[in-house]
């Protein structure tokens, strides 16, 4: 799998080189492609972006750069192209196995007060969010995806990492200890030391139940 990023910031991404993701793409699972949007830009001074028309604060990307950097990357649309936005549809994990099974992504990051209409309508698939709150730019909210679409490409996680976690079976995870027994007066319950498999399953669903019940509600 490939996924695309466009961005006017190239260096922040230097994050996704490093523990698994880092190790996904040595071992060839995924591939990351960073691509610099000024590379494309028209104008001579490497400008990206202008003022809005009708007022307000701040600045717009440009749509010819944004078009430009996606036609080079992706002529012929074989990827999934998705912008960073506020506006999108929240990131879950539903959405983030749909787009693992779906091939090759591009993904824009917005920046400023976001990116001229005009390079959504024409030139991108879906918006997504990351949360209900906004950021500086779409640079976190790439890494963001990118790291949760990876989890679930073949060969980058076991399959059993995938089982037992949070959302997996529509609850939040329960509470996990290794050693040593005891750290600072608090000790790791019993059950998860009795090797009865059994009831180390009840126990889990029950604390897994017990969390959601307090945290997210929403998702019972």
């Amino acid at each position: 799998m490939k996924i695309t990023i466009l961005t006017l910031f190239p260096e922040m991404f230097s994050a996704l080189e490093a523990s698994i993701l880092g190790r996904a793409q040595r071992e060839k699972k995924i591939q990351i492609e960073i691509v610099d949007i000024r590379a494309y830009t028209e104008d001579k001074h490497l400008k990206c972006d202008d003022y809005p028309f009708g007022g307000g604060a701040g600045m717009v990307m440009m749509a010819q750069p944004i078009g430009s950097a996606i036609e080079a990357v992706d002529p012929e649309h074989g990827a999934r192209r998705i912008y960073l936005s506020p506006k999108g549809k929240r990131l879950d994990q539903e959405t983030a196995i749909r787009l693992a099974e779906g091939g090759d992504l591009v993904l824009l990051c917005g920046h400023y007060e976001g990116v001229d209409q005009r390079a959504v309508d024409l030139f991108i698939d879906e918006e997504i969010s990351i949360g209900d709150y906004v950021l500086t730019g779409g640079e976190l909210p790439a890494m963001v995806l990118t790291d949760c679409i990876s989890r679930y490409v073949e060969g980058v996680l076991s399959p059993q990492s995938l089982v037992d976690e949070s959302f997996s079976e529509g609850l939040l995870e329960y509470p996990h200890y290794t050693r040593p027994v005891e750290y600072r007066g608090l000790v790791v319950p019993e059950v998860l030391r009795s090797g009865n498999h059994a009831e180390i399953d009840k126990w889990r669903r029950e604390q897994a139940r017990a969390i959601t019940a307090k945290n997210r509600p929403d998702l019972l």
